[in-house]
């Protein structure tokens, strides 16, 4: 039982392993002291508990769901209803983030164009929604964890923080948009009805406002206005009463991999060859440091990284998240949707890395060619 469970965690959870054992490494040459207490940033692991456990019920409540059928209802034709499910994930992740985005839409969109006959379309449209939703999420503070990390630690401005992910963010939706429409368009009579769902809309209204009203408590706490103890308390207490099974719904190990990478960073810092070395290697390079970066450990790793070595945090905000791009393990997000496709579609794996890549890159590619013309690389 324990070596299926160790081989589990091994096989899905690479990067937490990795982190681990970064910081059992690391642990050899800085020997624990009182100043491991020091380390993490606290209120940021607090606020990613939070704002994954508040998601969690207003997804159990079908908020998202409904959401997404308001908007089928809409489409009459196959290029609108594409459209519509990037959208639907590029807007949706600034708020529930890109993660929990795909995981709620990337099943939903599977369901619909299984029911439209257009399963071919399936792939590609994965592969844009994945997109979307890494793109979509850098756009705010709690679209991602990277974002909420460095908005927590930097000091940043709301303007300042719009100032490095906006541009950005828009051209994206301008891209994404363009993709959508290329292509032949058919129509689809079918589509409302075969998704039609009728939910007591004000029974759900009741049970959604209070996770609404914890959520902007924490909104308050990331723009730096409440302090984040009472809070996490009070979203502790309430969510007990209110469903307790939404604690094994957060992703307790990427809450670890913070805790982890926190204690690698810091002993890393507390060694004068490995900080000087890693300073001199970041400096004025932060943007292409987070982008390369993150094609090998992923962004939100990168983004704690790099932060420990640099204060040029507005940089590096745009490279880790336009590092989200590229590799298959580039944002820990793609592998969501790359898992819940093929796991309905075995046969779909190498078309998928072969969409997913091609596609990932010509993003990356206008980006960086945009990051390049706006004078932020050297």
């Amino acid at each position: 039982m324990a070596k299926t469970i160790l081989k589990n965690i091994l096989k899905n959870e690479t990067v937490f392993c990795a982190a681990l054992l970064l910081a059992i490494l690391s642990a050899f040459l800085v020997r624990p002291d009182e100043a491991y207490f020091t380390y993490p940033d606290w209120r940021t692991i607090a606020l990613l508990f939070c704002l994954m456990i508040l998601v969690a019920g207003l997804r159990s409540k079908g908020l998202f769901t409904l959401l997404g059928h308001a908007l089928l209802k809409r489409a009459d034709s196959l290029r609108a209803l594409s459209a519509i499910m990037v959208l639907l994930c590029f807007f949706s992740s600034m708020i529930i983030t890109n993660d929990v985005t795909l995981l709620t839409f990337i099943p939903f969109t599977m369901l619909v164009f299984r029911m439209t006959g257009h399963e071919d379309r399936i792939v590609k449209l994965a592969v844009l929604e994945t997109i979307g939703a890494n793109l979509g999420s850098m756009a705010t503070p709690i679209g991602n964890p990277q974002n909420l990390y460095l908005y927590s630690i930097s000091g940043l401005t709301i303007s300042q923080f719009a100032a490095a992910v906006l541009p950005y963010a828009g051209l994206s939706l301008a891209l994404l948009l363009a993709v959508c429409i290329i292509g032949r368009d058919e129509p689809l009579m079918e589509v409302a009805a075969g998704t039609d769902w009728h939910p007591d809309k004000r029974r759900m209204a009741m049970e959604v406002l209070p996770f609404l009203v914890l959520l902007l408590l924490c909104l308050l706490v990331v723009f730096h206005i409440l302090p984040y103890l009472p809070v996490l308390i009070c979203v502790a207490a309430a969510v007990a009463l209110l469903d307790r099974r939404l604690y094994l719904e957060v992703d307790y190990f990427l809450l670890f991999t913070f805790l982890f990478f926190f204690i690698f960073v810091g002993n890393m810092k507390r060694i004068p060859l490995v900080s000087d070395a890693l300073v001199q290697a970041v400096t004025s390079q932060e943007l292409l440091a987070g982008i390369l970066v993150s094609q090998i450990i992923s962004n939100v790793p990168a983004a704690i990284l790099l932060s420990g070595f640099t204060g040029q945090i507005q940089p590096l905000l745009t490279g880790v998240n336009l590092g989200g791009l590229g590799t298959l393990i580039a944002s820990l997000a793609s592998l969501i949707s790359y898992k819940i496709v093929t796991k309905k579609y075995p046969g779909s794996k190498r078309r998928f890395l072969k969409v997913f890549t091609a596609w990932n890159l010509l993003f990356l590619t206008i980006l960086v060619l945009e990051a390049i013309l706006l004078g932020k690389v050297s």
